[in-house]
């Protein structure tokens, strides 16, 4: 089964009509040599391993800023298998997209060095064609996202259906208090993202950025994307921020302490200590007796209301 990515070719869509015009896609970071042989079949283990370098050519950047850096140009130039679908921002709210055709080249000295071939379908998706939940994935920052819980949308966009509005479970049947509150929910960590100054954790926190860039959002690790990544603004402290939509049970504990234990090993500078957060709308009473031994994780409720109101 073919799987779906974006890929941004440069910062700001920068060197896409050049990709588009040579047929390849591809990433820089400045890593100024050939990488044939050199990638791991596990983006874990090509992290351990170049991080170092990198962090030497950039010695301003931290583990976190280099983690992802590394484990972004490993996905473009490794783990994106031929075959795959691309789509790739071309910097006027459109994207066009490719099917990657052969393996990791290296192109010393020009842009985008770290290479795949792809061709190039004759088939551009505009942003108002995209549902708002494909529309946030896609034009969100970073270089490469994984799309594949967008894979039906994306399939009927290129098979040339229209805008996609995929239904809402329930509506009709539930009302419209809970049809919004669905809603809501459904765009909750953009939501909370982007008003996180506004919020009790903004207090403390910052959701971790590079370069201006939030990059803290779905933060990728050995066993699943960090909903949130922030760091204290002493930048002593990072939090791993676990979201769930209605009411969190105890397995949420289990799962933030991986996250927590990926940060504590992999990204942690000395000195750093690492903390959690688990967000929902609801707790159950396994959740909170499991909290009462874990004082590294705090719960946090939300709520979500919708009213209309007679001027």
């Amino acid at each position: 089964m073919r799987n779906y990515y974006r890929v941004m070719l440069g910062k700001g869509s920068a060197h896409a009509e050049a990709c588009f015009g040579e047929g390849f896609i591809g990433t820089d970071y400045e890593i100024d040599e050939d990488l044939s042989g050199q990638f791991h079949d596990r983006w874990q283990d090509f992290n351990r391993e170049f991080i170092p370098k990198f962090q030497k050519v950039h010695p301003q950047k931290t583990k976190i800023g280099a983690g992802l850096a590394m484990a972004a140009l490993w996905t473009v130039s490794r783990g994106i298998l031929v075959g795959d679908i691309v789509l790739c921002p071309d910097g006027r709210g459109s994207c066009r997209v490719c099917e990657v055709t052969g393996d990791y080249f290296y192109r010393g000295g020009a842009i985008l060095q770290h290479r795949r071939p792809v061709r190039w379908l004759d088939r551009t998706i505009q942003k108002s064609e995209m549902s708002a939940e494909l529309r946030a994935s896609t034009f969100t920052q970073g270089t490469v996202v994984d799309l594949n819980k967008h894979r039906a949308e994306i399939e009927l966009l290129l098979g040339g259906a229209g805008p996609v509005q995929p239904p809402i479970p329930g509506a009709g049947e539930a009302g419209i208090e809970d049809t919004a509150e669905f809603v809501m929910e459904k765009h909750l960590e953009d939501f909370l993202v982007e008003n996180w100054a506004q919020t009790e954790l903004g207090r403390e926190y910052e959701v971790y950025s590079e370069d201006g860039e939030r990059v803290g959002k779905q933060y990728p690790t050995d066993t699943g994307p960090i909903d949130i990544l922030a760091i204290s603004k002493s930048k002593k402290r990072l939090l791993v921020v676990e979201l769930k939509r209605g009411r969190a049970s105890d397995v949420a504990v289990g799962q933030i302490l991986r996250y927590m234990g990926f940060v504590q090993d992999e990204l942690a500078e000395e000195g750093q200590d690492v903390r959690g957060v688990i967000i929902a709308s609801e707790e159950d009473p396994k959740l909170r007796r499991a909290l009462s031994v874990t004082p590294a994780i705090e719960f946090y409720k939300y709520q979500v209301s919708f009213r209309l109101q007679k001027a």
